[in-house]
């Protein structure tokens, strides 16, 4: 099961999944998770009670604090980036002062927030808890994830790039998974 790069009648680049033949216009190169992995660890019948949630923001027993955030990976030899939005930690403190600064334009201002890293990253092994850092943006705008995990992949490649036919490859890995959820439903 891959993605594959063809050309399309038009001479223009498109992309072709191996699993089920569909043609993209573009190479999808942006991901997500809806939720920090912490929360799959709270019984199903005790979200609600336990769990705090906005579309970028999650509390969870009032002691456990996520922010979403975008992980960058630059793709060097093509015009645009593998994205994932992501999940990570912060400290009751940081949380406290994003709330704070959350309609505020001068919080691009603000220090990097230290936190841990709360969703996997295909084809990186175990990516869950790698150290990050959480830099604010404009409002409206949701933070940068830098991922500052010494020596891992991710890491790397957020700093230093990888090749196009490195993020098909991540790409390859990451649809099948798409098609199985949106078979469940």
């Amino acid at each position: 099961m891959k993605v594959t790069k063809v050309i399309n009648q038009l001479g223009q680049v498109a992309y072709k999944c191996a699993c089920c033949g569909m043609e993209l216009g573009s190479l999808p190169l942006t991901f997500g998770s809806d939720y920090p992995e912490y929360y799959f660890t709270i019984p199903e019948e005790e979200r609600e009670t336990r769990v705090e949630e906005t579309k970028s923001l999650y509390v969870v027993d009032e002691e456990y604090f996520f922010i979403r955030g975008r992980l960058t990976i630059p793709i060097i030899d093509y015009e645009e980036d593998l994205i994932f939005d992501v999940w990570t930690t912060l400290s009751e403190k940081n949380f406290i002062r994003t709330n704070e600064l959350w309609n505020d334009k001068d919080r691009v201002n603000e220090l990097p927030y230290f936190g841990w890293l709360q969703t996997y990253i295909p084809t990186y092994g175990n990516t869950l808890n790698i150290k990050t850092e959480v830099i604010t943006q404009e409002v409206g705008v949701i933070p940068k994830v830098v991922v500052i995990e010494e020596n891992h992949p991710l890491a790397l490649d957020q700093t230093n790039g990888i090749t196009l036919e490195k993020a098909l490859s991540i790409v390859t890995e990451i649809i099948p998974d798409l098609h199985q959820e949106t078979n469940k439903e």
